[in-house]
């Protein structure tokens, strides 16, 4: 009996001592993913801050123009030159920070 119960523990060690490996291994893998996804995140979140900027700045330039247009044919100009710009840029940024939400989240895992 003694053998057999010695046998057992043994075995339930090495279970122990296999299934602690294991999780060891798979919490290091998820930390490994969530700074890589954290670090993703934070690549997209100062994008997304400078497109904002950058788009600020487009529309106090446009604001400043409108001020200094003289006739309404040249609001109306600037008007329709700056939703051109807005529109094109916007898509741009879209694409941009598509490509990069993508490219982190198809990077390899480890």
């Amino acid at each position: 009996m003694r053998s057999f119960a010695e046998q057992s523990f043994e075995q339930a060690r090495k279970a122990f001592d296999s299934f602690f490996s294991a999780t060891q291994r798979a919490m290091s893998s998820f930390e490994g993913q969530a700074a890589a996804a954290q670090a993703g995140a934070k690549d997209i979140q100062h994008k997304a801050v400078s497109y904002a900027e950058r788009n600020i700045a487009a529309s106090f330039e446009f604001a400043h123009r409108l001020l200094q247009a003289s006739t309404p044919d040249e609001v109306v100009r600037l008007h329709a030159e700056h939703v051109k710009a807005q529109i094109e840029s916007l898509s741009e940024q879209a694409r941009e920070l598509g490509r990069t939400a993508t490219l982190n989240h198809g990077k390899p895992r480890q």
